[in-house]
């Protein structure tokens, strides 16, 4: 069986930048431990946005600029950037929450063979649920989990509330 990591959003905006917070800082180096201790397939997403942020949906409910392409911020943390970089993996750029081309990066990757997928990154309570449950969705019958030791939420309480959606939604959550 394949085994697939998804690595949401390690960008330097969600973890020292316009959106970060003590909690993302806290998980890189387990999400770099997580990455170099994996052997199957990698995919990285990328929150990507344009200048225009601030006039689009998102924008105006979230009126902070981030994950601009080609900006320092849409880069990933550097840690994160140097365990992925013996590594081959994909990049999947996002512009919103959830990526619609995410299951068919996998089962592009993946074919025939069987695969479980599982989320770590940023954050739990918007992107990685969001990715979790389009995934659930899309493949019923595979094993999707989110590593909890591995994501952080903008609070810890939203980070709690969505793990708890998760479990209900038959995604495993594990180093909790």
């Amino acid at each position: 069986m394949k085994k697939v990591l998804i690595v949401v959003d390690m960008q330097k905006d969600f973890v020292n930048g316009s959106l970060g917070s003590k909690e993302a800082e806290a998980i890189v180096d387990n999400v770099v431990k997580k990455i170099r201790n994996h052997d199957g397939l990698l995919i990285a997403t990328l929150d990507t946005h344009y200048e225009n942020y601030l006039e689009t949906a998102e924008g105006k409910k979230l009126p902070i600029k981030h994950c601009i392409k080609g900006s320092a911020g849409w880069t990933l943390d550097d840690r994160v950037a140097q365990a992925l970089e013996n590594k081959k993996y994909t990049a999947v750029e996002k512009n919103t929450f959830g990526s619609v081309d995410l299951p068919q990066t996998i089962k592009s990757a993946c074919g025939d063979e069987e695969f479980s997928v599982e989320l770590i990154g940023l954050c739990t309570d918007i992107c990685v649920v969001s990715n979790a449950l389009i995934l659930k969705a899309v493949f019923p019958e595979i094993s999707v989990s989110v590593d909890a030791d591995c994501c952080a939420g903008v609070t810890p309480q939203s980070h709690s509330a969505a793990l708890t959606t998760m479990k209900a939604c038959q995604i495993d959550v594990i180093g909790e």
